[in-house]
């Protein structure tokens, strides 16, 4: 019945432990995704590297079955846009690197009152913009860019503003970025369609999460954005994952199946192209052989 999932990697799993409260922890996680076939997933977490915890799963109950990688996110809890935060993680194996996502200004602005990610944190968040008025990036975003292009990490976009993502991806690609994912354009973000197109048409790749589209408990986006999508970028810039883990949101496993038999059923999109998106792109992020 889940056949689909076979082979599948997930780059965008909220699996615990974390600050906020979390459906499941990065074991659990595992254990479902070797139960329907996954290949590899990535743990994100906002507030903590989660290269351990995924270190530790894929090591202990893997089994040489799954791949589990882990990442770390720009935010106050680890200095904000910290290269030396960054080439920790690396040395440890983190896969992706996110610009700021709870402690980005467009994030905080456009959760006024509370985030329910922000879990039992006490102290607020110091506001990070990193784009100034005349449209050029802060200099320890350069310092990062020119971090990256010597790795293969993957520059996640963050909840950075439409504004700051449009002047960060151009620069991201003439420093010598790779590999540049961009987070759900569509939801909190505000990009136009046209300005998704463009970042594709760059080599930036589009990431189209199960979570905010409905069932999901937070599925507030209309499916017709997706068909608007893939009307207007080459299905080799997109990828599938279910930004699921919420608590209360159930398993991101079944999440990710019901995005995927929707995509299938509802907009026609075929197994060939649900394949490339969940499967032959991720595992080409990843760089796995």
């Amino acid at each position: 019945m889940r056949e689909i999932l076979q082979g599948a990697i997930d780059l965008h799993v909220h699996a615990g432990p974390s600050v906020a409260r979390r459906e499941v922890d990065a074991a659990e996680m595992l254990k479902e995704a070797v139960e329907c076939g996954y290949r590899a997933f990535v743990v994100k977490d906002h507030y903590f590297p989660t290269v351990m915890s995924a270190q530790i799963a894929e090591k202990h109950l893997g089994n040489d079955r799954i791949k589990v990688f882990g990442g770390i996110a720009l935010n106050n809890s680890v200095g904000g846009i910290n290269v030396k935060a960054v080439d920790a993680a690396y040395a440890m194996g983190a896969k992706f690197v996110y610009m700021p996502t709870v402690s980005s200004n467009h994030h905080i602005e456009e959760h006024k009152g509370h985030f329910a990610g922000a879990g039992a944190a006490l102290t607020a968040e110091k506001p990070i913009v990193y784009v100034d008025k005349n449209g050029n990036l802060q200099q320890e975003v350069k310092d990062l860019l020119a971090y990256v292009a010597k790795t293969e990490l993957i520059l996640a976009t963050g909840h950075g503003s439409a504004r700051e993502i449009d002047v960060l991806i151009p620069e991201a690609i003439r420093a010598g970025v790779k590999k540049v994912f961009v987070n759900h354009p569509f939801y909190l973000i505000g990009a136009s369609i046209e300005q998704i197109a463009k970042w594709a048409k760059l080599g930036a790749y589009i990431e189209l999460n199960a979570c905010v589209f409905p069932p999901s408990k937070f599925g507030s986006v209309s499916w017709d954005i997706i068909s608007r999508i893939l009307e207007n970028v080459a299905i080799e810039q997109l990828v599938i994952d279910s930004d699921y883990g919420q608590k209360g949101n159930g398993s991101p496993v079944e999440g990710l199946y019901t995005f995927v038999k929707i995509l299938m059923k509802d907009l026609k999109v075929t197994e060939g192209q649900i394949n490339r998106m969940l499967k032959e792109t991720p595992a080409k992020l990843l760089e796995l052989k």
